[in-house]
């Protein structure tokens, strides 16, 4: 596809993050045009296509399968991720995943081995975080090594509130899977071992939710990380990130907020979701997809680093469970993804 011509897009699943894709590519983005969506909520899906202009398909696998749309975006809810990207690969279209791949390790793993049955690399997951400027930087430091290895990482991942929907295990499986895949693209290595240990409950959680958490894994070569989860804090969404190398620490940066001066206080906003934390990491993330799939690659996460963050997820899980450190055991990568 030529780069002046115009990506025909279709979404699978128009909840809020669906939703915003759409108004993001149709209103913010270049080169590419949602023209289908489809949802399982046909009454709700077609006013959506209503309101964004584009067909309406009840069925995904479908719409994926049809000559209306060149690429697919995939933000249903977790368990049907495979199902959508099974058609996609079947069907030879560019597929971009919302996190996770799959709910299950070994359902990403079947997707991989479908991808590389068909011979071409189509799968990109959405791990925003690797598009985000502050965590770009930190790779380029690190990368250059002009600071000496990378020996520890301190890093949080902090939600002001959430419901009681929102239990213990996902503290791993929802919420440091970020952690899990930009780390490991921070570093460049797979991980070794995974921990996973409570700290005393805040008073704002509840009976199905140990908060805070702490995940602790170590890379094969060593590197520890320790990850802080604590989805109640009262305040504040809040991401950090310490990189302690031989000759330096490295911090993940702050996004630019105005100073105010008032009331004999001076100081700026902090974000209080992820959605305003992290919104240009996903305009760029979806752009550069965009750019990547008109010329016919792959250029961000792949089938197999989601296949490795679920792994490690697993193992993290059972870690929790069983308050033991476990062993991360990965596939050798295939010389498909190198």
């Amino acid at each position: 596809m030529k780069q002046n011509e115009v990506l025909r897009v279709g979404v699978v699943g128009v909840g809020a993050i669906g939703r915003t894709h759409i108004e993001r590519i149709n209103n913010k983005l270049q080169g590419a045009k949602v023209v289908a969506c489809a949802d399982v909520n046909e009454e709700f899906g077609k006013s959506v296509a209503e309101k964004y202009g584009c067909k309406f398909y009840s069925d995904g696998e479908e719409m994926i399968a049809s000559d209306d749309i060149d690429a697919v975006i995939i933000t249903t809810i977790d368990p049907f991720h495979e199902q959508y990207v099974m058609a996609a690969i079947k069907a030879g279209k560019y597929v971009f995943c919302e996190k996770p791949l799959a709910p299950e390790a070994e359902a990403c793993k079947r997707i991989v081995d479908a991808e590389i049955a068909g011979g071409k690399q189509l799968v990109q997951v959405g791990f925003m975080r690797r598009y985000d400027p502050g965590y770009r930087q930190l790779k380029e430091a690190i990368q250059t090594r002009k600071y000496g290895e990378p020996l520890l990482l301190h890093c949080a991942h902090r939600n002001p509130v959430v419901d009681e929907s929102y239990t213990t295990p996902m503290a791993v499986e929802n919420s440091m899977i970020h952690e899990i895949d930009v780390l490991r693209w921070l570093l460049d290595e797979d991980y070794a071992t995974a921990e996973v240990v409570f700290a005393k409950n805040t008073r704002r959680t509840h009976a199905n939710l140990m908060d805070p958490q702490i995940m602790i894994l170590t890379t094969k070569s060593g590197v520890r990380i320790d990850v802080e989860a604590f989805v109640n804090t009262g305040h504040c969404y809040d991401i950090k990130c310490e990189v302690c190398c031989e000759d330096a620490i490295l911090n993940l940066p702050e996004p630019a907020n105005i100073e105010v001066c008032a009331k004999a206080q001076r100081g700026h906003a902090i974000h209080s979701d992820w959605s305003t934390r992290f919104v240009e990491a996903y305009n760029v993330e979806v752009q550069e997809w965009i750019n990547a799939t008109k010329e016919g690659r792959v250029d961000g996460p792949t089938a197999w680093d989601g296949y490795v963050g679920q792994v490690t997820a697993a193992a993290a899980s059972k870690a929790r469970d069983t308050q033991t450190v476990v062993d991360i055991t990965i596939d050798e990568k295939p010389e498909f993804y190198k």
